[in-house]
């Protein structure tokens, strides 16, 4: 009991700072009477609206979260106030237009502290021109001109990882049958790291790690962020340890500089010839590890959940993916044209992902004052856009509950409308990888199996990203003759 008292001290302590932190705020907010703030609701001191949009992320009802408070306030842009800080959440494709645009200039990229202390020094914490050195850095391997040398790798990785986790079973858990393949991709590409065992462990981790990513740093024993900050330091320690190993490697010429994305960033420096520490590295890899998995994850799941769901969908993207594999040898892996033949199975991945977007949203903060749609949004305030608030707008997506692949022919969508990599210069780094890696397990996956929803009505919520609610357990059904490619 006294142990108990003790441990709650220091979060009650941590309450109250945060309690006159926000107070504070909003006695500031009150003395100004020249501010015309966003019509919005606070919510209640520290929590705001947090446990309101946590609910809505949880019960698969954050469009619905998002339209009512653009309906009820300005569809433009609406203030709330999310785990203790006022924040202005900015709405259509201007509001997405208007942060993209505005980076380093008016706003810069911000997130919530539980984020911060998990991801450290990686590019999520940097700004300004150290941002645009370490982004320019990264995107130097994970361009789509230097992943498409890695495409035969990921043909094969995806081909056995479909004859070990799927092949001559009757039944699989989607959401986690899928992780070990996004998973096994990231730990070769990045780490070379080809044993599975080994990429078993380290996922386990990334698991404890994304629990307590979004939430109140309680750095208590038995909390989320406590598990998460021991999974941070274990992988970053064990990276560490490669970051040694892989150094004297090169050293001795043992390995390529182009082996993986760890010796790539050992051997080339930014652009004012520094290269990263170890730190920084590791730091850096922990974010890749963890965008490159887990929002692939989420989007693999919710396409394999809508093409087990609509056997039309299903059946053209197996006639496409069969006619590429015509043109090929026997056995002969993917190639680079391979990719961009697959249009139509990129149309049913985009309208997926509108529909159901891996990510919901980010966020950015004020660095002055400025106005916007006629209100005033304060220096430090937190900024926030949401894909829900476009991709599921009438005006942008006709009949926009219908999946309609056709949206992304031709120009496609509206400027902004379509968000789910973000944009501007914080666009998602790993797009091209994603693509890529969404479309070659889709080319096999299809030519080797059909399949069934079990619950053709189970939902998916956001916990952090996007995931089924019971894992989409689907029924497989192995075509009667499988194309040798």
């Amino acid at each position: 009991m006294e142990v108990a008292k003790f441990l709650a001290l220091p979060t009650i302590l941590a309450l109250f700072v945060l309690c006159l932190h926000f107070i504070s705020k909003l006695v500031k907010l009150r003395k100004d009477p020249s501010l015309n703030l966003p019509p919005g609701n606070l919510g209640w001191p520290i929590v705001g609206e947090t446990f309101e949009f946590m609910l809505a992320a949880r019960g698969g009802t954050l469009v619905r979260f998002i339209k009512d408070r653009m309906e009820k306030h300005d569809c433009r842009v609406f203030k709330t106030s999310f785990l203790g800080d006022p924040m202005a959440v900015f709405c259509g494709p201007a509001g997405n237009k208007f942060l993209f645009s505005n980076e380093n200039k008016i706003v810069q990229v911000w997130w919530p502290s539980s984020i911060r202390k998990l991801l450290r020094t990686s590019l999520i914490s940097k700004v300004g021109e150290e941002a645009k050195m370490t982004r320019r850095l990264l995107l130097s391997f994970l361009s789509a001109e230097v992943l498409r040398n890695y495409l035969p790798k990921m043909d094969i990785i995806a081909q056995n990882h479909i004859k070990t986790h799927w092949q001559g079973k009757e039944q699989v858990i989607v959401y986690s049958t899928v992780q070990l393949y996004t998973y096994s991709l990231a730990c070769c590409l990045f780490l070379s790291i080809e044993d599975p065992i080994h990429a078993s462990e380290f996922s386990s981790k990334l698991d404890d790690f994304l629990k307590g990513l979004l939430g109140f740093p309680i750095n208590l024993p038995g909390t989320k962020f406590r598990r998460s900050m021991k999974a941070a330091d274990e992988i970053t320690k064990e990276v560490k340890m490669m970051i040694l190993k892989k150094k004297l490697e090169l050293q001795e010429k043992n390995v390529s500089p182009t082996q993986d994305l760890l010796s790539h960033l050992l051997v080339t420096p930014d652009s004012n010839g520094r290269f990263m520490t170890e730190t920084e590295i590791s730091d850096n890899m922990l974010l890749l590890l963890f965008a490159g998995h887990d929002t692939s994850r989420s989007a693999l799941s919710s396409i394999m959940k809508y093409l087990g769901a609509m056997p039309q969908v299903y059946e053209q993207v197996l006639k496409e993916q069969v006619e590429i594999s015509r043109e090929k040898e026997a056995g002969e892996l993917l190639q680079w044209e391979d990719i961009q033949k697959m249009k139509y199975s990129w149309n049913v991945a985009s309208e997926v992902m509108r529909l159901l977007p891996p990510v919901a949203g980010t966020y950015r903060e004020a660095i002055k004052d400025f106005n916007y749609a006629g209100y005033t949004i304060p220096k430090g305030w937190k900024l926030r856009w949401l894909p829900g608030s476009t991709h599921m707008d009438p005006a942008y997506f006709p009949n926009p509950e219908a999946f309609d692949a056709s949206r992304f022919e031709g120009e496609g969508p509206a400027a902004y409308s379509y968000v789910p990599f973000g944009g501007g210069p914080r666009m998602c780094l790993g797009l091209e990888f994603a693509r890529i890696e969404i479309l070659v397990f889709m080319h096999h996956i299809v030519k080797w199996f059909k399949w069934d929803l079990v619950n053709s009505d189970e939902k998916f919520k956001y916990d952090s990203l996007l995931e089924p609610v019971n894992g989409l357990p689907i029924r497989l059904h192995p075509h009667t003759i499988i194309d040798s490619n």
